[in-house]
C-alpha cells in the first residue's frame, strides 16, 4: 500500500516512526532467581543452573546497506538492498519512503521481509526521485533509514537513446548587477551528446518554472522579483532525445522589488510550413540576428501548438519533449553575424493539428516572430 504525505517545507524528508525513540526499561522477575524447592526427604536442593537476566533495553534492526536502483525505466524503479541485522526482535518487513525532486509529497510503501522491490505508483517519464529504505521488527521498532538514493527516469523504454547526461556541477552565482545575475556550472556529459541545459526558477516549495535553454554553461538573466517565497536557481543538462539529468545543486539569487523591463528583442524568427499532407508536413525555421553582436552558439525553442512530432531534421540537432521543441546549431553554422541568419529544417507528423508555432526563443531570449 502507498500512501502520501504532505511536507511542511519542501524538501524534508520525513524521518521514521520511531527511529531514535527511547524505549522503557523491563524489569528483571522479583528476585531475579529461581526459589529453591523442598525435596521428599526434607533437605533443600540448590539450584541448578543460574538462571539469564532478562534483556531490559530493546532495540530495533539496524538500517538496511547497499541501497541500488537495479533497473530505471520511464514509469518504474526497481530497487535492491543489503537486509537489516536484526536488533532484539526479527526484521518482519522494510518500509519505503520517497519523493519527486522538487515537490512537496512523499510516497510511502511498506513490505514484507524482501530485499528488492518494483517500485510503479507515482513515477513518471523524465523526473528525479529520492528513495530510502529503513528496516521493521515484529513489535513495530524501526532502522535509521538509509543515506537517500537518486535518480532520474528516462523520457523512453524503447528509444535508440535511454541513457540521461550526467548532472551539471558546482552552479554558482557570478557577477551580479542592479538588474541582472550570472549563473555558471561545470558541464555535464552523455553517451551521445549533450544538447543543451534547462535553467529553472524553484519557489522552495514545489513550483519550478523553465527560464532558458541555453547551449553553454552561462546564462546571464534579470534579477527575480521579490516573493514571500523563496527564490532558487537549479539547472539540468538534457539530450537530443528529451532525457534530463540529475539537477545540480540550488543556488540562490538576489531579487528586486521593481523588475526591470524586458531587454529589446535581438533576433526574428520565420516559420515557413513548406509542404503538408494528410498526416505529415515539412517545415523550416529561419532565425535571424537583429542585434549588433555576432551569436555564437545557438538554441532556439518553440512549442507546437498542434500535435506534431518531428521524424528528422536537417542544418540542427533537434529535440522534442511533448509540444516542446529545441533545437542546436550544427558545427559550421554555429555562429550568426548581425544581419545574418541560419535556416533549419523538419519533417514531421501529425493527427488533429499543423497549426504553426507563435513564440520562439533564441538562447533562452524571446524573439520577433514574423
Amino acid at each position: 500500500m502507498v500512501s502520501t504525505a504532505v511536507l511542511g517545507t519542501a524538501l524534508t524528508a520525513v524521518p521514521p516512526a520511531g527511529a531514535g525513540a527511547a524505549y522503557p526499561a523491563v524489569a528483571p522477575a522479583p528476585g531475579g532467581a529461581a526459589a529453591p524447592v523442598a525435596d521428599p526427604t526434607g533437605t533443600v536442593s540448590p539450584p541448578t543452573s543460574t538462571p539469564s537476566t532478562p534483556s531490559t533495553t530493546p532495540f530495533p534492526p539496524s538500517p538496511p546497506t547497499n541501497l541500488t536502483a537495479t533497473q530505471v525505466r520511464t514509469t518504474s524503479v526497481t530497487l535492491t538492498w543489503t537486509a537489516a541485522t536484526r536488533g532484539c526482535c526479527p526484521v518482519v518487513g522494510y518500509d519505503i519512503t520517497y519523493y519527486q525532486a522538487f515537490d512537496d509529497v512523499i510516497y510511502s510503501l511498506s513490505l514484507g521481509d524482501v530485499t528488492t522491490t518494483t517500485i510503479t505508483n507515482y513515477i513518471q517519464p523524465g523526473r528525479q526521485y529520492s528513495f530510502r529504505v529503513s528496516a521493521r521488527d515484529g513489535d513495530g521498532r524501526r532502522s535509521a533509514a538509509t543515506d537517500a538514493l537518486t535518480v532520474v527516469t528516462p523520457v523512453t523504454d524503447t528509444g535508440p537513446d535511454t541513457t540521461p547526461p550526467s548532472a551539471p556541477q558546482n552552479l554558482t552565482v557570478g557577477e551580479v548587477t542592479g538588474s541582472t545575475a550570472t549563473l555558471s556550472w561545470a558541464p555535464s556529459t552523455d553517451n551521445v551528446g549533450v544538447l543543451g541545459y534547462n535553467v529553472y526558477r524553484f519557489d522552495g516549495w514545489f513550483t519550478s518554472t523553465l527560464v532558458a535553454t541555453v547551449p553553454g554553461t552561462t546564462y546571464t538573466g534579470p534579477l527575480p522579483p521579490s516573493t514571500p517565497l523563496r527564490t532558487l536557481y537549479y539547472v539540468r543538462a538534457r539530450d537530443a532525445a528529451g532525457n534530463v539529468s540529475i539537477a545540480s545543486n540550488t543556488v540562490t539569487v538576489p531579487t528586486t522589488t521593481t523588475p526591470p523591463p524586458p531587454p529589446p528583442s535581438t533576433c526574428r524568427v520565420t516559420y515557413r510550413n513548406q509542404s503538408e499532407w494528410a498526416g505529415g508536413f515539412v517545415a523550416t525555421v529561419t532565425v535571424q540576428n537583429t542585434g549588433t553582436a555576432a551569436v555564437d552558439g545557438w538554441i532556439v525553442t518553440f512549442g507546437f501548438p498542434g500535435d506534431q512530432q518531428i521524424t528528422n531534421a536537417w542544418n540542427a540537432t533537434v529535440g522534442q519533449t511533448g509540444a516542446t521543441v529545441t533545437a542546436r546549431n550544427v558545427d559550421w553554422n554555429r555562429v550568426i553575424a548581425p544581419d545574418g541568419s541560419a535556416t533549419f529544417g523538419f519533417q514531421g507528423r501529425w493527427g488533429a493539428s499543423d497549426a504553426p508555432p507563435t513564440g520562439f526563443s533564441l538562447n533562452g531570449a524571446p524573439c520577433t516572430v514574423g
